[in-house]
């Protein structure tokens, strides 16, 4: 996914969320509604995260110098992670104490109907700004299912803006209900449940988003059909006898490293080598214009099977397990 698609989706919904998160805390303060202010500090939270993201698009856009000579790309990685902390301490935490504060003291709602159309004004920009986040998303995804396309996506910002709205838009329902049931039962603790019930989504969101962004924080590999495909292009080289190994890594939603270990034919010149090197690079990077270095070495497979033999041992004959996560 393009950057400026990125920055569309982030753009989107901080401009949503601002809005709302003014309109929420007005409402909170007008009626007493936990609930309400649980969202108002769920909108307040958004915006700062959307405002990071930018950030982390902004550094990540850095050239590479001497200092990292791969780049900045993975800035992107480390502020999604510092997003999902944000939304736990300031958004999760803080709506679970309001909650738990209300059934200590519940206090009735006054003018509940403001609430409603606070939040139904609030449904309307969330479920716009989530409309965008699942348009970009959607044409960028493979062909795996919904779940497993964002496990195995490598664009934080747009799976981090889905979700934060989706979980916005769960928020919303969950505060409704809440007001609702409050004013037709006359229990205003049932506000300080609400309020809890939201601090709940809000940590389940925060510890996916921290799962995921770890994941590519530490290194994630590109997408299994794209490794296939860089071997069925080197398997098209003229001169190649074995692929020993293919790695791969994203340091960036469109900046991945590729390392290869091939065997080449005895018969080859020095000369012929570098050329179909060469070619081959040429030829990946063609295909995948995301994946930005390819290194190349040449090695026999007897070679690089004694190589993989004492990487084994000395990693306690622990050998490489596959991601199972990965599209």
């Amino acid at each position: 996914m393009s950057r400026h698609a990125s920055k569309k989706v982030i753009f989107a919904a901080l401009v949503g969320n601002a809005l709302i998160a003014v309109t929420k805390f007005a409402a909170a303060a007008a009626t007493g509604s936990s609930a309400m202010l649980s969202e108002g500090i769920h909108s307040l939270v958004d915006t700062g995260n959307q405002i990071l993201l930018l950030h982390g698009l902004r550094r990540a856009a850095k050239p590479a110098d001497t200092r990292h000579p791969f780049g900045y790309g993975k800035e992107i990685y480390f502020w999604t992670f510092v997003v999902a902390i944000l939304i736990f301490a300031a958004g999760a935490v803080v709506s679970i104490v309001e909650g738990i504060d209300k059934l200590g003291d519940p206090r009735p709602i006054s003018n509940p109907h403001l609430n409603y159309a606070v939040l139904g004004i609030a449904a309307v920009f969330e479920f716009t700004a989530w409309w965008i986040a699942f348009t970009e998303f959607r044409k960028a995804k493979g062909s795996g299912g919904f779940l497993d396309e964002i496990r195995a996506s490598k664009d934080p910002t747009v799976f981090t803006v889905l979700f934060e709205d989706t979980a916005a838009l769960s928020g919303l329902i969950v505060a409704f209900v809440a007001i609702a049931a409050a004013e037709a039962f006359a229990m205003p603790a049932l506000d300080g449940v609400g309020s809890v019930a939201i601090g709940a989504i809000l940590a389940a969101t925060a510890f996916f988003l921290a799962y995921e962004s770890k994941e590519l924080l530490i290194g994630e590999a590109a997408r299994r059909s794209t490794v296939a495909a860089i071997r069925s292009i080197a398997d098209d080289q003229a001169g190649i006898l074995a692929i020993n190994e293919v790695l791969t890594m994203h340091f960036g939603p469109d900046d991945v490293l590729a390392n290869i270990s091939l065997d080449f034919s005895d018969s080859l010149t020095s000369s012929d080598v570098e050329a179909a090197i060469s070619a081959l690079e040429d030829a990946i990077k063609k295909a995948f214009p995301e994946i930005t270095r390819v290194f190349i070495e040449a090695q026999s497979i007897s070679g690089h099977a004694r190589s993989v033999r004492r990487q084994e041992a000395s990693a306690g004959d622990q050998p490489i397990a596959p991601d199972p996560h990965d599209g």
